[in-house]
């Protein structure tokens, strides 16, 4: 199943005993990519991610070196074509990267924020909607 990550699910990947780590870690089934801005975005929220997953700055670099391994990061000009119709579709307009790769790669979105299930042209679904599909809830 490819889907593209949207940055709160990657901040799930930083607790040690996330659903989400496990299925990002353990599922070859999951062809998952995400933007660079996501990674962007992450890094911005350095303290405060090591603060509440209990992680040094060292091993929130670590974190991210595991997640380039599972999680293709593509770069704006990989999907730049599809940023004016993700503008349109995007319910909020800080997911607009996420929406625009969604459809470059022709697939679905996996992300915890309801909001960005207000529209009908890219299929959006939570972790525990991936978990229920690969029978693990």
């Amino acid at each position: 199943m490819k889907l593209v990550v949207d940055t709160n699910v990657l901040f799930s990947f930083f607790r040690k005993e996330s659903k989400t780590r496990e299925l990002i870690l353990n599922f070859e089934l999951l062809d998952l990519n995400t933007p660079a801005f996501c990674i962007s975005e992450l890094l911005k929220y350095r303290e405060t991610i090591c603060e509440k997953s209990d992680i040094s700055d060292t091993e929130l670099s670590e974190v991210l070196e595991d997640i380039s391994l599972f999680v293709g990061v593509a770069s704006l000009s990989e999907y730049e074509e599809f940023i004016s119709r993700a503008k349109s579709i995007s319910p909020d307009r800080d997911d607009i990267d996420i929406f625009a790769l969604a459809l470059s790669l022709n697939c679905a979105i996996w992300s915890n924020d309801k909001a960005l299930k207000k529209q009908d042209v890219v299929k959006v679904y939570s972790t525990e909607e991936i978990l229920g599909f690969l029978g693990l809830r």
